[in-house]
């Protein structure tokens, strides 16, 4: 099953110095029929205005992925990490027991990056935060894990979930494959460019929720950058 939500009919909240659309209820926002996808609760497609963000705030027993797509966020919590996460890279955060954490763009420019929410797999763990450049080039026409709760993945940012956040590039034309267990969760969105997910046409920032089928072929029909999540 392939069902495309288009960019169109997200949620919506727009504070001014934050303009984000929610693939599942969030906040303000509630629809019965996306309150997740398998272990997938939250994808919110931000834009933060520059010089501003999020203030501290908590979190526990979620596993919190940041991918940056344009500018950069700058990170720091209760645990004493502090961070800059640039464009095409990525931040995880595991709440655990509980942390305190603030995202602020401090840039020039406006930021925009996808905030994305993995039930935990282990409640009441330390919580942790980390960060690492994934440059572009490396994916190019092909899937990298960039975070995952799996030992096999190695070079991954680890997470405390069964899931894998993935990434790749693709220009005008080429495809990527990539197989999957049917009885899991899979969730996709293209940053820029329209794309085909089997033969099912996505259109930019269109999110593409998969189940029940054993591998997915995305061609691009424009360049276009994929974001993947793989969960139970």
């Amino acid at each position: 099953m392939i069902d495309i939500r288009p960019f169109a009919s997200l949620g919506h909240a727009d504070h001014g110095w934050l303009n984000a659309r929610h693939h599942f209820s969030f906040a303000n926002y509630h629809d019965p029929a996306r309150m997740g996808w398998g272990a997938i609760r939250v994808w919110n497609d931000d834009e933060i205005a520059a010089r501003s963000g999020f203030p501290p705030h908590p979190h526990r027993d979620m596993e919190i992925i940041t991918y940056v797509r344009t500018g950069a966020i700058t990170h720091q919590d209760s645990m004493g990490n502090k961070g800059r996460t640039g464009a095409g890279d990525v931040q995880v955060m595991s709440a655990g027991t509980g942390v305190q954490h603030a995202e602020y763009n401090l840039e020039d420019e406006t930021t925009t990056l996808f905030q994305i929410w993995v039930q935990t797999d282990r409640p009441g763990a330390q919580p942790g935060w980390g960060a690492k450049r994934f440059p572009k080039g490396d994916r190019h026409g092909a899937f990298v894990t960039l975070a995952s709760g799996f030992a096999e993945d190695e070079d991954a940012l680890k997470i405390n979930a069964a899931a894998r956040v993935m990434g790749a590039t693709l220009k005008a034309g080429e495809a990527a494959e990539l197989d999957l267990d049917p009885a899991r969760h899979t969730y996709l969105v293209p940053v820029e460019g329209a794309v085909t997910v089997n033969g099912v046409r996505a259109e930019p920032r269109d999110g593409v929720a998969i189940t029940g089928e054993e591998k997915v072929a995305i061609v691009a029909l424009d360049d276009t950058e994929i974001v993947l999540v793989d969960a139970r």
